[in-house]
This record gives structure tokens, sequence and C-alpha cells, in this order.
């Protein structure tokens, strides 16, 4: 390689790596020294597994740990049972504009912040909302009826907010499947639901993963929502790292339970690229 391409390629890494060292793997190697200090004293400090055994001995954020664990695998799930349909349908059988304004419709939402999104659905779900005020307008309820604040509107909130990426990577994916190649399937004999698990959906693994892995992690991680939409009872394990940041000013727990958190989306993601045998980098090749 010559000098002018080597430093050429150098330049070009170069923010890359800056970013993925100061806002990556900086901070979270200061998150897992700090979550392994124990305070002793007044500015004193020792190395301690103190923060995790507390996790481990309060059965409510061991609870909560493993609840939004499961409510964020629900809600990845729910996302992939709307986004397929879809994206089967933006891919390959909507054509020219209609393909494109279908993309546009779910493009659209995130034209603005995770808060407004957020406060509109909170006018619809109220009790004096428009849901509420249709279903008495129909006769269905004889008084206003409260949809917030419960794991129902939470999951909506959550499915919203991540509906895009997981239509993304499965439009993508779906377009590269030849539509020879679904026809010579309908011509062998096969039926619409053979066809469909036969030959669409081992071409969308790929698609499903990437998409099932960024709906995951953002579900996880999601701070807005659950607490918006949950209320104070949803019960999401960012609002316990939140707490004790800002509100117990307890650093060295919220550090161990941001690590935590870290590590249970890790295993959690790694276990389904094996089940898929997947590898990462096929998996966001696809996207």
């Amino acid at each position: 390689m010559r000098a002018g391409t080597r430093l050429g390629f150098v330049l070009l890494i170069a923010p890359l790596l800056l970013w993925l060292v100061l806002l990556i793997v900086i901070p979270h190697i200061d998150l897992a020294l700090l979550s392994l200090r124990e305070r002793v004293g007044v500015g004193e400090y020792a190395v301690s597994m103190a923060n995790y055994r507390t996790f481990l001995d309060e059965p409510l954020y061991l609870w909560t740990f493993l609840r939004t664990a499961v409510m964020a695998v629900l809600a990845t799930a729910i996302t992939l049972v709307i986004g397929f349909p879809v994206s089967f349908y933006i891919a390959k059988i909507a054509r020219g504009r209609v393909q494109s304004a279908l993309f546009l419709l779910c493009l659209v939402p995130f034209w603005v912040s995770e808060l407004v999104r957020t406060f509109g659905w909170m006018i619809l779900l109220r009790e004096t909302g428009l849901i509420s005020g249709l279903l008495q307008w129909l006769g269905l309820t004889d008084r206003p009826v409260e949809m917030l604040y419960n794991d129902a509107a939470m999951m909506v909130g959550l499915v919203y907010t991540s509906m895009l990426f997981m239509v993304v990577p499965l439009v993508t994916t779906l377009e590269s499947l030849d539509d020879g190649i679904i026809e010579a399937g309908y011509d062998l004999g096969g039926s619409g639901p053979s066809v469909l698990r036969e030959i669409v959906i081992p071409h969308a693994v790929p698609g499903i993963v990437a998409g099932s892995i960024v709906v995951f992690m953002l579900s996880l991680g999601n701070y807005l929502t659950p607490t918006m939409l949950g209320g104070k009872d949803s019960l999401w394990f960012t609002e316990l790292i939140y707490s004790q940041f800002i509100v117990r000013f307890n650093w060295e727990l919220g550090a161990a339970f941001g690590f935590l958190l870290l590590v249970l989306s890790s295993v959690i993601v790694w276990a389904m690229l094996r089940l898929t045998g997947q590898t990462l980098e096929k998996t966001m090749g696809s996207e």
C-alpha cells in the first residue's frame, strides 16, 4: 500500500475509530469499573461486588430485570408479526408510486421526535381521548375508558416506535428475492403457506434477525415510552437505572444495573444468532 493510499485510509477510518473509542469503549469500561466500587466512607471507595449482590438480594430488582427482558422480546415478536406482511407487500406486491407511498407512510412518524409520538398515543388512549369518545359514540360503553398506564398501552408504544427498524431490513432482504423463484414454487404445486414457509421466510432470515436485533435493543433500552405510557407501575429496568443515577445519586449501583442490562442484551442477541445460524457480519450486511 502506497504512503498516500495508507494516509487516506487512516484519515477515512479515524473518525469512526474515534467515535467508537470515545463514545462506546471508554464509557463502557468506566461503567464496569464504577459498578465495582463500594462506598465505605466519605469520598472513600473499595473494590467490591456489593452492587451486584444488592441486585441479586432484592427481589424487585431481579423481577424488573426479567420482566423487562420478556417484554422486550414480546415487543420484538409483535413487531415482526406486523412488520413482515407489510414488508412483503411493499417489496413484492406494490409497484411504482404505491410502493414509494407505503414506504413513506412507514417513515412519516419518524419525522417527529419520540416524545411527540408518545404524546400522540396519550391523546388517543386517555379517558377523554379519541378512542374512548368513539367507543361511547358507538354505544359500546357508557362511560369514559382509560387505556393508559398499563402493559398493553406500553406495548403499543414500543411496537409503534420500533416498526420502521423492522420494516427496512425486511424490505431490503425481500427485494433481493427473485420473483421467478416464487413463481417456480407455485408451478411445482406449492400453496401460498408452503411457498412462504419454504422459500420466502428462509430467504428473509437475515432481514428478520437484523430487524429483531435492532428492535429488541431499542425496546430493552427504551425509557420514555414505558415511563409515559406504562405509568409509575410499569416496572421497566431503565427506570431503575435512571432512579439510581438521577434521583438517589447512587452511581455505583446505577452503573451495575447498566452493565447488567448490557450483558443481558448481548447474551440474548448472541442466543438469537446461534439459534438462527446467522453471523453478525451476515446479519448486518442485510440491512
